[in-house]
């Protein structure tokens, strides 16, 4: 069938909105209509050329919520007209993915990176075959009309909750929030620093706030997001560009330095900030994905009494089971997805991910009608 998509051809380039065909489900695989899709960080960077793909033309988006259309023979977990929450995809079958640590997947790269199935082939077409389209980034590439997944990563979800808020839950939400819950589980009480408090950091804010943090630090350069911040739950917020936030999270916290600190930016000086504002024996999860051959710098003094550094992929998360659980705290009130997302149409892709670019929103996501 024919399929409308926002196809990545040049570096830094807009999409270009094609026609192409997409495969029928393969035993294994669900053909899924999507209702809505984020704009993530990694799109962006893999549009720039900073996260290698095997080749363009190609459809990114990975973060589709949407409808079940038609299911291969051997799918047993959905059926067709069920709601699903893409995410991910792993090979189910490794050490990795058999512990429940999927993110850690042996064949993570090839499954989200290569635009292709594990067997070599395309699940996108040039309708005159002219050229082959690279499909299958993270499993889906959901900036189309339609995306074609493994069942291995689609978690189905309760039809009264709106679809369109939940695209986020397959990857940003569920980096931030998963890398407090899941990876670096605070102890009720304790102080927790977020360096970038866009989608990813908001996440882990919101999270803190439900683990029972005491002391709960934003740190931006946007005054919208800084606002926002304290709308959910931050405590202290810290405008990088007019104060230090190294001097001001060791005065807020007695001049220790935090418990646990949240780098969610990815650049070099923000995580050297990050590292220099944690406490003896405190933890830093490291979730910003930088340019390859980016290097931080930082006194080596910084890495002793026994703190520890940590980087974690996804939040640490199994979608099967914390996708769920998120849903659960936004029912609760716990997290208000709706404060984070602006809606764009489809058409409008391109103007979603430049606002996403300058800081302009928090949660870029965008209806397909």
């Amino acid at each position: 069938m024919l399929i409308k998509a926002a196809v990545h051809r040049e570096v830094r380039q807009p999409f270009s909105f094609e026609s192409l065909k997409i495969d029928a489900p393969r035993d294994n695989e669900v053909l899924v209509k999507v209702v809505a899709t984020g704009i993530c960080h990694t799109d962006v960077i893999t549009r720039d050329g900073f996260v290698p793909i095997t080749k363009r033309p190609c459809v990114l988006g990975h973060e589709g919520a949407g409808i079940v259309v038609e299911v291969g023979r051997s799918v047993t977990s959905v059926i067709a007209g069920d709601h699903v929450v893409l995410s991910f995809a792993s090979c189910g079958k490794c050490d990795r993915c058999l512990a429940q640590e999927p993110a850690y997947c042996r064949e993570f790269f090839i499954r989200n990176f290569s635009g292709k199935r594990e067997d070599g082939s395309s699940t996108l077409h040039h309708p005159e075959q002219v050229e082959e389209v690279c499909g299958c980034f993270f499993g889906q590439s959901s900036f189309a009309d339609f995306a074609l997944v493994d069942q291995q990563n689609l978690v189905k979800v309760d039809k009264d909750v709106p679809l369109e808020l939940l695209g986020p839950l397959g990857c940003g939400f569920q980096t931030g929030a998963g890398a407090v819950l899941n990876f670096l589980k605070p102890a009720v009480g304790s102080s927790l620093v977020i360096f970038g408090v866009g989608a990813v950091g908001a996440a882990a804010l919101m999270a803190a706030k439900i683990a029972g943090c005491a002391t709960i630090i934003a740190v931006d350069v946007h005054d919208n997001r800084l606002n926002l911040a304290l709308e959910l739950g931050a405590h202290h917020v810290i405008n990088a560009l007019r104060e230090s936030p190294v001097e001001r999270i060791k005065a807020l916290t007695e001049g220790r330095g935090a418990d646990y600190v949240v780098e969610a930016s990815g650049v070099g000086q923000v995580m050297a900030n990050a590292l220099q504002s944690v406490r003896m024996a405190g933890s830093v999860a490291l979730l910003g994905v930088a340019p390859q051959g980016s290097k931080v710098e930082l006194d080596m003094n910084v890495l002793g009494a026994g703190r520890t550094i940590k980087s974690c992929v996804e939040g640490d998360s199994d979608p099967s089971s914390f996708i769920p659980q998120m849903i659960g705290y936004y029912r609760e009130g716990l997290f208000p997805l709706e404060k984070l997302i602006t809606f764009y149409d489809f058409d409008e892709i391109n103007q979603a991910v430049a606002d996403s670019c300058k800081g302009e929103v928090i949660k870029a996501v965008v209806r397909m009608s």
